[in-house]
């Protein structure tokens, strides 16, 4: 009996989500009485042994390189044989796009229970019962998984990584992996930015900055702020932003400490997306916009008086001339 957190990692470096995760999952089997044990397939830069400090004892690496690029099928049949071997009994997925394609597959093989889109601690007093988002963000669910095995897929920023001290041993999982059916033929990447989905700061703009021309301040306070930038869909439908930057219901889902609307009115599809984020502000110079009844904090003005104040705030708070 222990908890089994899976490590997802990209281009050598083990992804701050998995961090949170494996502190989820410490204190899980804290709750439990039992020990916490991570598992990673491929290879990574870092030193695994230093993850330790998260509160896991144990890391088990299929050290391949053909698993440094994600086949949920091949990931899936790993994972479910590495539960099977280690005993592990409640299985901790970050939910994010890696641990969304694996933690399904992983528990139909093991006919295990499955939350995805946990945002607390399970509650172990009587059971074990989930908290999680539903209806887009705007109800909790709390789910009883009464299964010998029990999956949790943590949604990322809903727990911190909280890094204290120890080291964990590393062992080689000893599982055979067939070769990946995905073959990663070429990848496009965007450089000297912060990645959406793991973003603590996110500034976004909406189609009141009135066309790509004016961005340059959305970045430059973001570049101020150590943010993301990001955008509503009829923004990166205009092309005068990369769907990549396309936050919402059908975009990217995020949740980060601080998320900035800029000119962005908060349609349903739109909040949808941002709903998780810990505190919003809004810009917007139209006062019955909706964004403003799901806001933390609002400004009622034009944004192109606004921002650049805002921005001289920063610098000055920072002491840039």
């Amino acid at each position: 009996m222990s908890v089994l957190i899976f490590i997802d990692h990209s281009e050598g470096h083990v992804k701050k989500a998995s961090l949170e995760a494996l502190s989820y999952g410490a204190a899980v089997a804290q709750q439990l009485g039992t020990t916490a044990e991570g598992i990673l397939l491929g290879t990574v830069t870092e030193d695994l042994a230093a993850l330790g400090k998260y509160g896991v004892k144990k890391i088990y690496q299929l050290a391949q390189e053909s698993l440094n690029n994600l086949d949920a099928q091949v990931y899936a049949r790993v994972l479910a044989e590495a539960v099977t071997t280690t005993g592990a009994t409640v299985v901790i997925f970050s939910n994010n796009l890696s641990g969304k394609a694996v933690a399904a597959r992983v528990a139909a093989r093991l006919k295990a229970g499955l939350v995805a889109g946990a945002v607390a601690l399970p509650d172990t007093s009587s059971g074990f019962v989930v908290k999680k988002n539903v209806f887009s963000g705007k109800a909790f669910a709390h789910i009883s998984l009464t299964s010998p095995i029990k999956i949790v897929a943590l949604n990322p920023n809903s727990y911190p990584a909280k890094a204290g001290e120890g080291q964990a041993e590393v062992a080689a999982l000893n599982i055979q992996a067939e070769a990946p059916r995905v073959k990663v033929v070429s990848a496009t990447k965007s450089s000297g930015q912060v990645p959406l989905t793991e973003a603590e700061i996110v500034v976004s703009g909406g189609r009141g900055l009135k066309g790509p021309e004016n961005w340059g301040m959305v970045e430059e306070l973001a570049k101020l702020l150590g943010a993301a930038t990001a955008c509503s869909r009829p923004v990166a439908d205009a092309h005068w932003r990369p769907h990549n930057e396309h936050v919402g219901q059908t975009g990217i889902a995020i949740a980060p400490n601080l998320y900035i609307a800029i000119g962005i009115s908060g349609a349903i599809q739109h909040l949808a997306g941002v709903n998780r984020s810990k505190i919003i502000a809004v810009i917007n110079k139209d006062p019955e916009a909706p964004f403003f009844k799901a806001a933390d904090y609002g400004i009622v003005g034009d944004a192109f008086e606004v921002v650049p104040k805002l921005i001289q705030a920063v610098k000055k708070l920072k002491g840039i001339a």
